[in-house]
């Protein structure tokens, strides 16, 4: 089986696996909590992106990772961490907690996504053990950061819940 088949297996087999597990263990919990709740959960989650800095870490990757790929991950993810750790902190200033909660699921995504078209690009794929020890990254934690994401617009642009219309003054659409 070539390198790129196997990455592409497992990358597959990642988002496989952690929907299953969203689905049954994370789902529940979240849709139990407030929207409020849910979204710091999440925001929880996203706040150790710092941690894709490691793609500039020489010894942990390879030296012939593709800097297109690299940097742009690094900083994209440092970016949506900083962001999820400033919506954590301004819990108690509702505007500005929404705003960043926002801000860091669009820079999140948007990361995500480049970061895939980023990869395909420098034909990271074929070359996945350039990644060395951050192999973990992309097929792990990458998928469940996705999921969340999705889940995360889910909730802000989805109904919302009676209780939370009744607040606010909104009547609900019948």
């Amino acid at each position: 089986m070539s390198t790129e088949s196997i990455f592409q297996t497992h990358l597959v087999l990642g988002y496989a696996a952690w929907l299953i597990c969203f689905g049954a263990y994370i789902l529940p919990g979240l849709t139990s909590m407030d929207r409020v709740r849910a979204h710091r959960a999440i925001a929880t989650l996203h706040s150790f992106r710092f941690f894709g800095l490691v793609f500039l870490l020489p010894g942990v990757v390879g030296p012939n990772l593709p800097a297109s790929f690299a940097t742009f991950a690094a900083y994209g993810d440092l970016a949506a961490g900083l962001l999820a750790m400033l919506a954590l902190i301004m819990i108690r200033i509702p505007q500005i907690f929404w705003l960043f909660v926002i801000a860091f699921n669009l820079v999140g995504m948007g990361d995500l996504i480049l970061d895939y078209y980023h990869a395909i690009q420098a034909g990271l794929p074929a070359r996945a053990g350039d990644l060395g020890a951050a192999y973990a990254i992309p097929i792990i934690y990458v998928p469940l950061l996705m999921i969340t994401h999705v889940f995360a617009f889910y909730l802000l642009l989805g109904p919302q819940p009676k209780a939370t219309q009744a607040l606010t003054g909104e009547t609900a659409a019948s």
